[in-house]
């Protein structure tokens, strides 16, 4: 079993429902998507087998992975969810939603860009509802969104600058919306991965 592996850090969650938690990231390389705002280089990755990226995560002591991208259901299957979970690892997801998620994942974070009204077909309850937010956007409508306990709106930073107008644009949200709360991009604001 081969994955194309953009890079794989050691760090805190920085944004979410888990945030602060220490987590391996190992992000895949590859999207479906092409968003304005992202800002991580995905193109780019080295061909690992799972017996490589386990032997390279052991020397941590955690025992959260977040698969993240690009676009990680792109590649993960139930037979490399099962082969970690196997090896006594807890597994996170961070998803556009685009794609049906493996079983076994423990955590499904999930940030929708488009075609909102098809990802509630393909996963039909996550962790989390995340969307990145910037000034003038609007809320979308959760009624087509998938299950879940937590929707959250994620201000849109320039990099690892925060931009104010849409921090503010956030709150203004969310005290009009209660259902939603902030997440904002914390590992950004104090300076780690």
């Amino acid at each position: 079993m081969n994955l194309n592996v953009n890079e794989i850090f050691y760090s805190l969650q920085g944004e979410g429902g888990r945030t602060g938690q220490a987590s391996i990231f190992i992000r895949l390389a590859k999207c479906n998507l092409a968003c304005s705002f992202c800002d991580t280089d995905f193109e780019r990755g080295v061909k690992m087998t799972t017996d490589e990226l386990l032997e390279e995560i052991k020397q941590y002591g955690c025992k959260w992975i977040i698969w993240t991208g690009g676009e990680p259901a792109l590649q993960l299957t139930d037979a490399i969810v099962t082969f970690f979970k196997e090896a006594g690892y807890l597994q996170a997801i961070e998803t556009n939603g685009t794609r049906k998620i493996p079983s076994g994942i423990d955590y499904i974070t999930c940030s929708p860009k488009q075609d909102f009204e098809k990802v509630k077909g393909l996963i039909p309850r996550v962790d989390e509802l995340r969307f990145p937010i910037q000034k003038g956007d609007s809320l979308p409508d959760i009624t087509i969104l998938p299950d879940t306990e937590r929707y959250l709106l994620s201000p849109i930073f320039d990099n690892d600058r925060i931009i104010p107008e849409n921090v503010d644009y956030c709150i203004s949200l969310i005290k009009d919306n209660p259902v939603w709360a902030l997440s904002l991009q914390t590992h950004k604001l104090i300076g780690i991965r």
